[in-house]
């Protein structure tokens, strides 16, 4: 299996490339640098891209060229970006900078559509393909979050699976969303979990289990796909 993340040279998208794959996969990163020191498991390849999501037309037809040759199963969107204040009491949407609201549509939508559109004619080409979004439980309905432009986004992430399932439902294109709490990202995944799911006392989700989420959502026949899952944290009160 042939898997690209999207946004992999730290927290939740180092995990991925650090904890996905079985012997004889490849992953293929993606940021604007390369992370350095990977964990990377046994017999698994590891190739790194290098774009800039920041500037979507440009960095998608990077990735495209990448990967023409080679073929893909699996495209992991992790990227996002968010206000400066966001998940802090201080946000206050009147205060939000224009261009900084400007570069979070472009990242977390842009990016991602555009990126998709040059890579699907390669991953139709899979016998099980699939396109894992990460989203937020901010793009749910009555979120409980005030962050305009991030939940924007992370609503418009549901938008772009929804249509991509009805557009390619035929070429059996297997499309979910992953609806993320609040991310402990400070322990990685050489940290034993049980270590790690102490931080936040209950009110941050360990990496270790979002990697564990996907591994099943990728382990999956072709005759079925997971269409959203909500991970919250445990002691999380919107939820």
């Amino acid at each position: 299996m042939k898997t690209m993340v999207v946004g992999a040279s730290k927290g939740l998208g180092k995990a991925l490339i650090e904890g996905l794959g079985e012997p004889g996969d490849t992953l293929i990163g993606v940021s604007r640098s390369h992370p350095g020191h990977l964990e990377q498991r046994a017999g698994v390849q590891v190739r790194w891209v290098e774009a800039n999501l920041a500037e979507p037309a440009k960095a998608a037809q990077v990735i495209a060229d990448a990967i023409a040759d080679d073929g893909l199963d699996t495209l992991i969107y992790n990227l996002g970006i968010w206000e400066a204040l966001a998940f802090d009491p201080a946000y206050a949407f009147l205060a939000d900078d224009d261009d900084q609201l400007e570069a979070i549509v472009n990242c977390n939508i842009t990016s991602t559509i555009l990126l998709i559109k040059r890579l699907l004619p390669v991953l139709l080409k899979s016998k099980n393909p699939r396109i894992i979004l990460t989203g937020s439980t901010s793009g749910l309905p009555q979120s409980g979050r005030p962050e305009v432009a991030f939940g924007a986004s992370k609503f418009a992430l549901r938008g772009i699976a929804d249509a991509l399932r009805e557009g390619y439902r035929q070429q059996r294109l297997g499309v979910t969303c992953l609806n993320l709490g609040y991310l402990n990202t400070e322990d990685p995944l050489s940290t034993p979990r049980a270590v790690a799911e102490q931080r936040g006392e209950g009110h941050s989700i360990p990496v270790h289990d979002v990697v564990q989420v996907v591994r099943m959502t990728l382990s999956l026949s072709s005759a079925s796909f997971v269409k959203d899952i909500t991970l919250p944290a445990i002691l999380d009160e919107r939820f």
